[in-house]
């Protein structure tokens, strides 16, 4: 029974990758579209209950009655539709409507509907642009996601139920003791105004505190995940207290928000507090002074002083509900201003499928300055043939590794065009231009699962014989079957940490090297990439890099200029522009820039009359 509920909702239902709405309201109900007709009966059986309540305080008061009325000789006689019509209230129709409520909001909503939330955010923002975590905290971010998602949540059921049956019950309430009395409604009234006052001050400063509440826990969350994720930089330079005051300072601010809610908390308790007792003397003295003058009976005295004890337990409810209700407005309208983000490297409408039969490139006048007004790339025109193996090489900023962020379309040109093919990588699919390229960086990072699965990233569906040839082709199978982790999983299924961690620099750039021969993609990227690689391992697999190059179209970075020495045609760059090219010995030849970083080094090492 539970499973059948617990399916009405499908998580993981693929839904259109839409910029979601800014706006507080269209954010909530674009998030919640799948899961409308769930609230929708929610709300009618919360209302259902509230009528029930008040009804069976109805009942209490017709009790009262006619046992303080009637004979007890023929009480059960005369009056036995009315109590049998009580029995089956109490006993079978509120217990299935309050059964059918709890299984469609816990069963149906509780679990699965923010899950539906963070699933899309989460594929919309595996499609966020570089820029995006470049200016983040990945803690944080992954924090807005969670908090987002239960606030969504939180708002949303709290509305469409929770003052749904407030405001049902409450209304029912006024009318059975207006239908004693009308003078018997005035407390109640009073009490509701008074108490809309008391939300009307106080709610609005909560939902400020916990706005402000929700970013200083993001930004704590971030500085204490970036300790961790750093956790090696940190000790490698003793500064431990360093990152203590660090967090303490984000720490502190969170603190500051906390207790400026405690306080709000604390004087919206003492004036509820304060308005109840109101309420009850109010209704306990009108209740004697009518009883008196014999306007109403017993039974209606004991209906109205059972609803205002039930409405003191109510408010205290609904001041938290109604109050986590704007602490979750507040949390939602924080992660708004970071999910609703555009991105800032998107498809076209009309983008087409990416063909790369021969891998040819061209740059033509692209310019690119990172949104700066100067700098980094001007005028750059390029072109590579269909397999040329091309080395750039340059000082550090000269623009190398923005040329190849560019050809990745990690940012849209500011001018000029890239050309793959002849076609326009503007006008193509983000992904079939990096599945068409293969890229082995400086800077490897591996993702915490297995090596099998890291290896196997580009191609996800091969074999592990397929798996294990990449890693000898990359003299990395050695070293892999050695390898366990704490769980006790051993080689290929070892994991190997965040980051990698758990590996050398060396070692993961031979499973990043592994994981691009498998790829086997038209077009290759080498940023620097036997740096992390001592000379012998270097040399180890330098067939295998010449193996991986055969065929494709290559782009080489490197600071140590043995490593590309032997390319087709080598590119020199500085501020930005080419103002070199040739060979290696046409370039040494015309004594230029890449003669004097060559005159540095002797064979890709320090010129050891330099180190003396």
């Amino acid at each position: 029974m539970f499973e059948r509920f617990e399916r009405l909702i499908d998580p993981f239902k693929e839904m259109p990758l839409d910029v979601p709405p800014k706006g507080f309201a269209a954010f909530c109900w674009y998030y919640t579209k799948p899961v409308w007709p769930i609230l929708i009966w929610v709300s009618a059986l919360g209302a259902m209950i509230a009528i029930l309540e008040v009804t069976i305080f109805t009942f209490l008061g017709d009790l009262v009655n006619w046992l303080s009325e009637e004979d007890r000789s023929d009480f059960l006689l005369n009056n036995w539709p009315s109590l049998l019509g009580m029995a089956v209230v109490l006993l079978v129709v509120y217990p299935i409507v309050e059964s059918a409520w709890q299984l469609l909001f816990h069963q149906g909503l509780m679990a699965t509907y923010p899950m539906s939330v963070r699933w899309r955010v989460h594929r919309y923002l595996l499609r966020q642009s570089i820029s995006f975590y470049q200016d983040d905290f990945a803690g944080r971010i992954a924090n807005k996601l969670m908090q987002t998602a239960l606030a969504v949540r939180e708002v949303v059921t709290r509305i469409a139920d929770i003052l749904v049956y407030v405001v049902v019950y409450f209304t029912a309430a006024v009318f059975v003791v207006s239908s004693a009395n009308p003078i018997f409604a005035t407390p109640f009234l009073g009490w509701l105004v008074a108490y809309l006052v008391v939300l009307r001050f106080f709610i609005p400063k909560l939902r400020e505190t916990a706005k402000n509440q929700a970013d200083a826990r993001s930004l704590m969350t971030g500085h204490v995940v970036d300790a961790y994720t750093n956790i090696a930089t940190v000790k490698l330079f003793s500064h431990a207290s360093r990152e203590e005051d660090y967090a303490r300072g984000s720490m502190t601010s969170f603190l500051g928000t906390v207790f400026r809610q405690m306080r709000l908390v604390t004087m919206l308790n003492i004036s509820l507090t304060a308005i109840n007792m109101l309420l009850l003397f109010s209704v306990g003295g009108l209740s004697i002074v009518l009883w008196q003058y014999r306007v109403v009976s017993i039974g209606d005295v004991a209906i109205a002083v059972g609803l205002v004890l039930r409405l003191q337990g109510m408010s205290q409810w609904i001041l938290w509900e109604v109050s986590g209700l704007f602490e979750n407005v507040g949390t939602v309208q924080d992660g708004i201003a970071t999910i609703s983000r555009e991105r800032d490297v998107t498809d076209l409408p009309d983008a087409v499928a990416l063909d790369v039969p021969r891998g040819e490139i061209t740059f033509e006048k692209v310019r690119f300055h990172y949104g700066k007004k100067s700098g980094v790339i001007d005028d750059l025109n390029l072109s590579l043939k269909p397999g040329e193996k091309i080395g750039l090489i340059g000082r550090s900023g000269a623009g190398k590794s923005t040329m190849v962020n560019l050809l990745l379309r990690f940012y849209d040109l500011e001018g000029g065009r890239i050309l793959v093919d002849g076609q326009d990588i503007a006008k193509v699919r983000q992904d079939d231009i990096r599945e068409n390229i293969g890229v082995v960086s400086q800077d490897t990072s591996l993702l915490h699962r297995s090596i099998f699965e890291n290896v196997s990233y580009g191609r996800p569906n091969v074999g592990q014989e397929e798996v294990e040839t990449a890693l000898r082709k990359a003299h990395a199978f050695d070293f892999v079957q050695g390898l366990s982790d704490p769980s006790g999983r051993l080689g290929l299924e070892a994991h190997v940490g965040e980051r990698g961690v758990k590996l050398s620099g060396g070692q993961r750039q031979r499973i990043a090297i592994a994981r691009v021969l498998l790829k086997n993609a038209p077009i290759l990227v080498l940023d620097e990439a036997t740096s992390a690689l001592d000379s012998e391992v270097e040399s180890a697999i330098q067939d295998s890099l010449f193996d991986l190059m055969e065929g494709k179209t290559v782009i080489a970075i490197a600071h140590r200029l043995s490593t590309i020495a032997a390319m087709d045609r080598l590119i020199v760059m500085d501020k930005g522009r080419i103002i070199e090219e040739g060979s290696h010995d046409e370039l040494l030849a015309r004594n230029g820039l890449y003669a004097q970083l060559w005159a540095h080094q002797s064979g890709g090492f320090l010129d050891p009359v330099k180190i003396a």
